[in-house]
């Protein structure tokens, strides 16, 4: 009887900071960040935080950044004549010019608290297009969480980075690339030092990965449409559309 009695005890109060945790709930991005070029950059930034370019074969620009009814459009557009990129040492030659966009924000999950990112995507899986949705340090590196990277291969990953070795990868195949998908990514505290990130497709569960010591790190949330470079090449030689609507950050720090 007693230890019923403390067990329900036990139980409801669990409930309850579960219950307070989860609807402590605050907007960081809303579903309308995308409706017009105002709301767009009140939120979200052109670029890299850091420039142009980054490990692929497209530069960025302003140009090929759209916002129009409700969807953020990146489009990569074959090039020449363009100065080669720098990464990690080795100079890349561009051969698209492309779009970029990321947050204003920095994401930094707290002690108990959290985010999940949600967001409604149409990407290519065409040899050399290389789309992401992905959340990397703001000073060094790791963390990285690829909350959902196509790699031109038909199917869609879902990748944690606790070092360049120590990695969680996920590759499960992408249906229907001409129609938008929902992406879901679930970020929480797991013990004040780690973080536990639950990647959904269409609603259905498809890994859960942990980041080591992620907790207390700040982090930028990017949109890209880069190219070549891990995806394969040569890539396409038209046109490549990335296209996202609906998306939304909640946070749930305390």
């Amino acid at each position: 009887m007693h230890s019923l009695f403390f067990s329900s005890l036990i139980l409801g109060a669990a409930s309850s900071v579960l219950l307070a945790r989860e609807t402590g709930t605050r907007t960081m991005i809303p579903k309308t960040c995308f409706d017009s070029i105002a709301d767009f950059e009140n939120s979200f930034d052109y670029l890299y935080p850091w420039g142009t370019d980054h490990n692929g074969a497209a530069r960025m620009d302003k140009d090929h950044i759209k916002i129009s009814d409700g969807v953020l459009t990146l489009t990569a557009t074959p090039a020449t004549g363009q100065e080669p990129a720098s990464s990690g040492g080795k100079s890349i030659d561009i051969h698209y010019l492309s779009g970029t966009v990321y947050a204003k924000d920095h994401f930094n999950v707290s002690g108990s608290g959290g985010y999940d990112f949600t967001g409604d995507f149409r990407a290519t899986t065409t040899r050399g297009t290389w789309p992401a949705f992905w959340l990397t340090a703001v000073k060094g590196w790791p963390p990285e969480i690829d909350m959902a990277e196509w790699k031109g291969s038909g199917k869609i990953s879902f990748n944690t980075f606790n070092t360049s070795s120590k990695v969680e990868s996920k590759n499960v195949d992408y249906p229907s690339p001409g129609d938008f998908h929902t992406i879901k990514s679930e970020l929480r505290d797991l013990n004040g030092k780690d973080v536990q990130i639950k990647f959904y497709l269409d609603g259905d569960l498809v890994t859960t990965q942990v980041g080591k010591d992620f907790t207390g790190v700040p982090m930028y949330l990017i949109i890209d449409l880069q190219m070549e470079g891990s995806s394969g090449s040569p890539g396409p030689t038209g046109d490549t559309e990335y296209e996202v609507k609906n998306l939304e950050v909640l946070t749930y720090n305390p």
